[in-house]
């Protein structure tokens, strides 16, 4: 963790090249959620106060290397005047000289990097021209330093670099997580199947004391011990390696909470007819759809003991009522215990934060990451090289 921050640069006169994620979502040409936006605030604001000129680096959709007019950066920019207060200068082909004539005190947004396919090649002709652009580079984009582009990677080689105030906030929470984190650590990983956290899943039993398994995944964990598991979701060619994670996670002393007993119902509809039962009763034509109040409680007592949470994915099908209860009453607890001062707790992934919203313990977690696959990636240990290239 060498990377500098805003404070260590001197910015005066200076054009700074700032990496964001303003991928928001937008209706009818208007931004319909700004929270994205809202977070770049500090970092361009800091820029502006040092005397620096920011100007912005971010990509928009999935255009594939194509100019696609519906995913201009030009739709965002109203919505970036309003949360900055400032006004943006919008430029579709930058050129030092452009920039360079733009009064002291200026904010630009630069068009949607991904309108070349040499942004997401890492083209190293892309990252020299980005980088004659400016004289500082700042990556404040956590969300895609997981990819290797020419504005989150190449660029940051070629220039003197900093990480913005989003990015050192993320970067320090996730840190204090699992990098060095207080122990004991317990971490809640959820959602429907195995196979797509498989690296996680190796990753974590090495580095926390309490794996607790929720969703669609601990059925298949489920069917590796021999329990029935009716017509619930489960990925019953996964058994063998479910059974060879609880086997890793033996001998490495981290302990896993599975279910002790489930909701369950005949379908998955909201305010559907369901069930409390043992986890080993689950009838023919049944599903399991939500961890039981019994399996919750336990997780209260484990969430006690410890003072580190780390949490990725749901319990349940938190979707609907009533199968909402277990990750909304887990998550409430945790944000009680972080409120106490007893807990610090990390989250992310895009259900996770809906679930910790709607449930309202948002609110009380220590950091909750927007970050996607760059948060999920950094749970699986492996490198961000758009951290890496940073320092």
């Amino acid at each position: 963790m060498s990377w500098k921050t805003l404070d260590d640069m001197d910015l005066a006169g200076k054009i700074v090249l700032v990496r964001v994620d303003i991928n928001v979502p937008v209706k009818d040409g208007k931004v319909t959620d700004a929270t994205r936006i809202e977070r770049i605030v500090p970092t361009i604001k800091d820029i502006l106060a040092k005397g620096g000129k920011p100007v912005m680096l971010a990509h928009f959709g999935r255009p594939k290397g194509q100019v696609v007019p519906e995913m201009s950066l030009r739709l965002v920019v109203p919505a970036l005047e309003e949360q900055l207060g400032e006004a943006v200068t919008f430029v579709e082909k930058p050129s030092r000289e452009d920039l360079e004539a733009l009064p002291a005190g200026s904010v630009v947004l630069v068009e949607n990097t991904r309108f070349t396919k040499a942004e997401t090649d890492n083209d190293p002709e892309m990252a020299k021209f980005l980088a004659s652009l400016g004289d500082v580079y700042c990556n404040d984009a956590f969300s895609a330093a997981h990819r290797a582009h020419a504005s989150t990677e190449g660029v940051a080689k070629l220039l003197p670099n900093c990480a913005g105030r989003l990015m050192a906030q993320e970067l320090t929470a996730l840190e204090s997580a699992l990098g060095k984190p207080e122990r004991p650590v317990v971490a809640v990983v959820g959602g429907a199947k195995v196979s797509t956290k498989l690296d996680l899943l190796s990753n974590l039993i090495e580095k926390v004391d309490h794996l607790v398994i929720g969703g669609g995944m601990a059925n298949t964990f489920l069917v590796a011990k021999g329990v029935e598991i009716g017509k619930s979701l489960a990925e019953r060619d996964m058994a063998d390696t479910a059974k060879a994670i609880m086997e890793k996670a033996e001998s490495t002393g981290c302990n896993i909470h599975l279910p002790s007993d489930i909701v369950v119902a005949k379908e998955f509809a909201a305010g559907a007819d369901s069930e409390v039962l043992p986890v080993d009763q689950c009838p023919e034509d049944g599903m399991i759809l939500d961890a039981g109040p019994e399996t919750v409680e336990g997780l209260k007592e484990v969430f006690a003991q410890c003072k580190t949470l780390i949490w990725n994915g749901p319990l349940g099908a938190f979707e609907i009522e009533p199968f909402n209860r277990g990750t909304f009453d887990a998550a409430r607890a945790a944000a009680k215990l972080t409120a106490d001062g007893k807990l610090k707790t990390v989250a992310g992934g895009g259900d996770t934060v809906a679930a910790l919203n709607q449930s309202g313990a948002a609110k009380d977690f220590s950091y909750i990451s927007t970050a996607g696959g760059a948060f999920l990636e950094w749970m699986e240990g492996k490198e961000l090289p758009g951290v890496a290239a940073l320092g």
